[in-house]
């Protein structure tokens, strides 16, 4: 049903790829085409160009967390920060979501039905998943609001309006981050209204609920650098979860590492679902996170390990230790280390992938009140989420800089191979860390942000290329 119609289109390709000769009059009149284009949206999340693997994997590899220990082409040039290796997400498949929302966002109120439950969360689901598109094409391609280099502001793309023909499509100039982070924030505040909830960690992650978007507008406030907005929608996503201030909602230590192994994790509060019909063996072994980065399964390319600088970082007694598995990988001189999170447990290379965790809004939490000087309840966030993970509290006195640190280097065992590192050193002006005495790049250096493609910019005369490319 969602394949049914034209329902993509690159921000600035006039590419329209009708699957069948329907029009919009004759797939979308019910309720249940509308949802059948949800799923559509839904399913280009998990691309392998997306976070079924580019968006997890390259901002590890970009940063400190992960080292390439074979040559296979993968993510060598990603590595060494080469020029133009980076998180290449400007597509048609992240343009094309974009457009099966705009769809919905259009339509569906028209749409004939009588379940309006259902049709106030397709709705909503078109609203939050429009809204994070356009905010991880904003933090690959631009930099955060406040943290301009030479003033440079331009984002992404805005589209929401739906492209269903030539007709309809048109050639756009980039958006400034801030435009950009306004339209996500709007989008947001709608799927909240709208959205139902749902419980921690239950089947209903699958697709987007209440309290997912108030967590991905929590992350987009503290990228935005609006910390007590920050802090107020993270509060509001924990009381929608049912996490509490101590921990409570939180897998324990002894749960953790089988937590990334349970489908969904019991942590989700949004998570992508992969099943075996949407990819083959092939997929699987040639791009799945699990065979990049674990050796569970016999014939997995694992190429990718933990740095030595990410192992040395846990604390003695950390739980979240126990997610790599000291091994070896011929062909390569000393200790290399297996990801136990991302082990194909569903079979052939296959598992869900959770994109919001409740452990998250925490650190969040914790950060945006750091900023904003109420430090004894960002050590309380810390804390909270420690005893969950087999440490005890932080100093009494930690603070300024210290404590910033701090929540960081949480932050980086926490999501260990789950996609943040390279935003969480960019989106606060730092140097981007690097291992094995490959030099930090400059906060000001052009590589920092994304190129975006030259087909793109032969097509459209309007878009802007970054800096430096």
């Amino acid at each position: 049903m969602g394949g049914a119609l034209v329902a993509s289109s690159c921000a600035d390709q006039l590419d329209v790829n009708p699957r069948q000769s329907l029009t919009p009059a004759t797939a979308f009149v019910d309720l249940a085409g509308y949802n059948g284009l949800a799923l559509n949206m839904y399913g280009r999340t998990r691309a392998f160009g997306y976070y079924g693997q580019t968006m997890m994997i390259a901002p590890e590899v970009l940063a400190d967390n992960v080292l390439v220990i074979a040559n296979t082409g993968r993510y060598i040039q990603e590595e060494v920060n080469a020029d133009r290796a980076g998180i290449g997400i400007w597509n048609l498949n992240s343009f094309g979501a974009i457009n099966d929302a705009n769809i919905i966002i259009a339509g569906v109120d028209g749409a004939t039905g009588t379940d309006e439950v259902l049709r106030n969360r397709i709705k909503g689901e078109a609203f939050f998943m429009r809204a994070m598109y356009h905010f991880d094409l904003a933090r690959v391609y631009g930099y955060e609001p406040g943290r301009e280099v030479n003033g440079w502001n331009k984002a992404t793309v805005i589209r929401t309006t739906p492209t269903l023909g030539f007709s309809d499509a048109d050639l756009r100039a980039r958006s400034t981050n801030v435009e950009v982070y306004t339209q996500v924030e709007a989008d947001l505040l709608q799927a909240i209204s709208l959205l139902p909830t749902a419980n921690l960690g239950s089947p209903n992650v699958y697709r987007a609920s209440k309290a997912a978007a108030q967590a991905l507008l929590a992350r987009v406030y503290l990228y935005w650098g609006r910390n007590d907005r920050a802090e107020a929608l993270a509060t509001e996503a924990m009381a929608t979860a049912g996490l509490t201030n101590d921990g409570t909602g939180l897998v324990t230590s002894a749960n953790y590492v089988s937590s990334f192994n349970t489908f969904p994790n019991p942590e989700s509060l949004f998570e992508v679902e992969i099943r075996q019909v949407d990819w083959s063996t092939v997929d699987g072994v040639n791009n799945s996170i699990s065979s990049l980065s674990s050796n569970a399964i016999a014939g997995a390319q694992f190429i990718l390990s933990a740095s030595l600088q990410l192992i040395a970082s846990y604390e003695p007694g950390d739980i979240r230790l126990q997610t790599w598995t000291a091994t070896t990988r011929a062909g390569f001189a000393g200790p290399v280390y297996s990801s136990n999170k991302w082990r194909g447990a569903k079979g052939l290379y296959l598992e869900n992938l959770p994109i919001l965790r409740a452990s998250e809004l925490y650190l969040i939490r914790a950060e945006a009140r750091s900023k904003t000087g109420n430090e004894a309840g960002a050590r309380a966030d810390l804390n909270a989420l420690r005893s969950k993970r087999n440490l005890g509290p932080v100093d009494a006195g930690l603070s300024g800089n210290a404590l910033f640190e701090r929540i960081l280097q949480e932050k980086r065992v926490e999501f260990a191979l789950e996609g943040h590192r390279f935003f969480d050193l960019k989106r606060n002006g730092l140097d981007i860390r690097k291992h094995r005495n490959l030099p930090a790049v400059p906060f000001a250096d052009y590589r920092v942000l994304n190129n975006l493609p030259l087909g793109e910019l032969q097509l459209n005369d309007k878009l802007e290329q970054n800096p430096g490319y």
